[in-house]
């Protein structure tokens, strides 16, 4: 196998799940929102993207159809839940996932059901060096522009409202602002990038799955979060890197070492020591949120105060 495609093919994947990482960051890190779905939302974006593909839509078209069907699904599916605790939020999303898995599974018609469906290609990974630079152009390219946009998210006034909701909501509530319109946003923009990441998942395969949908995803992409430093656009970043080049390195370990256990379970093995370190020594991830946590909390109570 050429390197190049092989390097494109971590690179792509890295981009991926970096998106997903980002998004449960602006949920979950900013916001304090337990999102246990975040597969589903990922999901019907690579469904919406096919479907979109298929009716022959602009390629555009499909990857911002992808998104905001998995943002509007997530709008609709969590908005009843932010009234209640938070761990209801948790069990309606990662149930949400199972339900809509079921659901893809049983639809024969437009979704291919259990046999899954074919993905009409911008770029086909295989076929060229053009082809391949192209995918890691495209890849990362959205993952540059979900950071930016992400990054001037948690800077902006916006922001300090959603790290004010994480650290006290009634406080929010008492200076006037609405917690569940802030909260409804923050999942909707968040399902909007996982929606995209799964877009460029589904074009890259040329073929997706139920699957390839197990919530054994959702776990990964926390687990991206809590390594690479929840509420720091740069350590769900860091998250997405490490996770997935331990991902490959066990992968590829049996080709140089004689493994006594399966790549797949020593990852999890690796992921599991791994995690259980980091929240042991440095429970607030490799790159925390640190200071900027205080001011962020101290900014946000000003700022809001002043409306």
């Amino acid at each position: 196998m050429d390197p190049l495609f092989y390097l494109a093919d971590t690179l792509i994947f890295i981009g991926i799940f970096s998106l997903l990482s980002l998004s449960l960051n602006l949920e979950f890190g900013l916001t304090g929102l337990g999102n246990f779905g975040k597969v589903a939302f990922f999901m019907a974006g690579a469904y919406a993207y096919t479907l979109l593909a298929h009716a022959a839509f602009p390629v555009y078209l499909c990857f911002l159809g992808g998104a905001l069907v998995a943002g509007l699904i997530g709008l609709i599916i969590t908005l009843p839940a932010l009234r209640l605790r938070e761990d209801y939020l948790a069990i309606v999303t990662l149930s949400f996932g199972e339900i809509l898995r079921t659901i893809v599974k049983a639809e024969e018609g437009l979704a291919g059901g259990v046999r899954g469906i074919s993905v009409p290609a911008v770029f086909h990974l295989g076929s060229s060096r053009a082809d391949a630079l192209a995918n890691i152009a495209l890849t990362l390219g959205c993952l540059a522009l979900c950071f930016l946009l992400l990054q001037a998210v948690a800077h902006s006034p916006y922001g300090r409202v959603l790290r004010a909701i994480r650290e006290d909501e009634v406080a929010v509530k008492a200076l006037g602002k609405n917690p569940v319109s802030f909260k409804a946003s923050a999942l909707f923009i968040g399902s909007c990038i996982a929606g995209l990441a799964g877009g460029i998942f589904a074009q890259y395969l040329n073929f997706i799955d139920p699957t390839m949908f197990l919530p054994t995803v959702t776990f990964l992409v926390w687990m991206m979060l809590i390594l690479g430093g929840a509420g720091n656009n740069w350590g769900a970043l860091l998250g997405g890197v490490v996770v997935e080049l331990m991902n490959r390195g066990t992968r590829i370990m049996k080709d140089f070492v004689a493994l006594p256990v399966d790549p797949n379970n020593l990852q999890f093995i690796f992921f599991g020591l791994l995690v259980i370190l980091v929240l042991i020594f440095r429970p607030q991830g490799i790159l925390p949120e640190g200071p900027v946590k205080t001011a962020a909390r101290k900014e946000a109570q000003e700022w809001i105060s002043l409306l």
